[in-house]
């Protein structure tokens, strides 16, 4: 019998929704995977992968690529939509606070350019072996690690479209082996510090909310947010989420009119930016909103809410969105990226963060988290050090984007290079080593770094 409507998009919806709910539940129960405090959207997704090559379900890869999309664009939109608390900063006026933040900025515009130069440079070094690579193969890796999946999926999905056979693919699970730095390696991190006694706001253990990820019936959980609306008019949520949609919407005909009028090859690159220009006409909605005096009815805690579930449906539907047949096909270069970009990376943040003044394995793990998988992963290794927030680094983790916006909307940019100007590939890595350069020697001017600590 079929039905009258077209259920596929909500089928899809549905089996991301299982394979989050089945994450949830192996988080509280499962020993191992407590230990490395896995986010249930990766357990998820993981679960999910498992049951789609099992060949349990059927699931169309094409539909989950969408969903991961759409999802990465809501996230930056709701991001846009919510209101600056710099409240805290403003009260303390700490020098050690700012520098902290103008750090992790700058290490992430290190971070960047070093792991496309990684990427680049072993593009090369297959193509003398005899394995000629896409170009921008290598820059799936940066996308995939600084920027999480969303990106990697967006610019995949473009580049596809001029040549680029499966780089969609190929951007989600340079972001998966990302993901799996984050953790394997940022967790080890974070509890060999604590061991060493180097955190500088105590060793305190994690609670029980914190390890299973479900917070127990006798603790009261945080508010998610206050209703800015009256209930028998309109429901809060509701109005927070109808801002985010007519601000997508306004966003679809601007990429789709400039494309319209910059022509055809321009218009499939401005789709892999859709995720820049929701972020920026968010941000034009809010003050326009807040210039009519009517900016209070947008919730930070809602909006924030809404950004939490976007990633965790995004993340949900990347790994399932991979194609195990493809990924072994560039399993090589893939790993041997991956890999080389994981230790480098490992050993960069470390080295700067030893030579901080001020909350060192702090910054250390929470920045290693934004470089390898997400902010969310950064704010989750921070949780390990700094379980009830009590440093600065939390904040300054979310200032740091204002900061760090000029570096990665440049290597952002970059990394089109040999699609867009016609760059050789050699050319493009000399100006991403001279943006990561230009960014050690801004660290080293501004006395952000300074002798060994440990």
């Amino acid at each position: 019998m079929h039905s009258p409507f077209p259920f596929d998009g909500m089928l899809h919806f549905g089996f991301l929704s299982l394979a989050l709910l089945i994450g949830t539940l192996l988080r509280a129960k499962v020993l191992l995977i407590q230990r490395y405090l896995f986010p249930s959207c990766l357990i998820g997704g993981v679960f999910g992968t498992i049951l789609v090559n099992a060949g349990l379900v059927s699931i169309n890869t094409g539909m989950l690529e969408t969903f991961a999309y759409h999802f990465f664009n809501l996230s930056f939109i709701s991001v846009g939509l919510t209101a600056d608390d710099n409240t805290k900063a403003k009260r303390t006026g700490q020098q050690k606070f700012m520098k902290g933040t103008l750090w992790m900025a700058l290490t992430q515009g290190i971070t960047f350019p070093l792991q496309a130069l990684v990427g680049g440079m072993i593009v090369l070094l297959f193509g003398l072996l005899g394995r000629d690579l896409f170009p921008t193969f290598g820059f799936l890796s940066p996308l995939g690690f600084n920027e999480g999946p969303g990106q990697a999926l967006s610019f995949g999905k473009v580049w596809e479209g001029i040549g680029f056979t499966h780089a969609s693919t190929i951007g989600l699970t340079f972001a998966t082996f990302g993901f799996f730095f984050a953790f394997f390696i940022g967790v080890p991190l974070a509890n060999w510090g604590l061991r060493k006694g180097l955190g500088s706001v105590g060793s305190k253990k994690l609670t029980r909310d914190v390890i299973t990820g479900v917070i127990a019936s006798s603790n009261k959980g945080e508010n998610a947010g206050n209703l800015r609306l009256h209930s028998g008019n309109i429901d809060s949520l509701a109005f927070q989420a109808a801002i985010v949609g007519l601000v997508y919407a306004i966003t679809y005909f601007t990429v789709d009119g400039l494309g319209t009028f910059f022509g055809a090859d321009t218009a499939k690159m401005l789709w892999g930016f859709f995720f820049f220009f929701g972020l920026a006409i968010a941000i034009l909605v809010r003050g326009l909103m807040n210039f009519l005096q009517v900016g209070h009815l947008l919730d930070s805690g809602v909006q924030k809410r809404i950004t939490g579930w976007s990633v965790d449906f995004l993340i949900t539907a990347t790994i399932p969105a991979i194609q195990l047949a493809i990924v072994w096909k560039y399993l090589l270069p893939i790993s041997i990226i991956s890999i080389a970009n994981g230790i480098l990376t490992t050993l960069v943040i470390v080295t700067l963060g030893r030579r901080l003044v001020s909350y060192n394995l702090e910054r250390i793990v929470a920045i290693y988290g934004v470089v390898t998988g997400t902010v969310s992963c950064g704010l989750l290794l921070l949780r390990i050090v700094d379980p009830e927030f009590k440093s600065s680094v939390a904040l300054e983790l979310a200032l740091m984007n204002i900061f760090v916006l000029p570096f990665i909307a440049g290597c952002v940019t970059l990394v089109n290079a040999p699609i867009w100007w016609d760059w050789s590939l050699p050319l493009t890595l000399l100006a991403f080593a001279a943006i990561g350069i230009f960014s050690f020697l801004l660290m080293f001017l501004l006395r952000l770094i300074r002798k060994v600590k440990f």
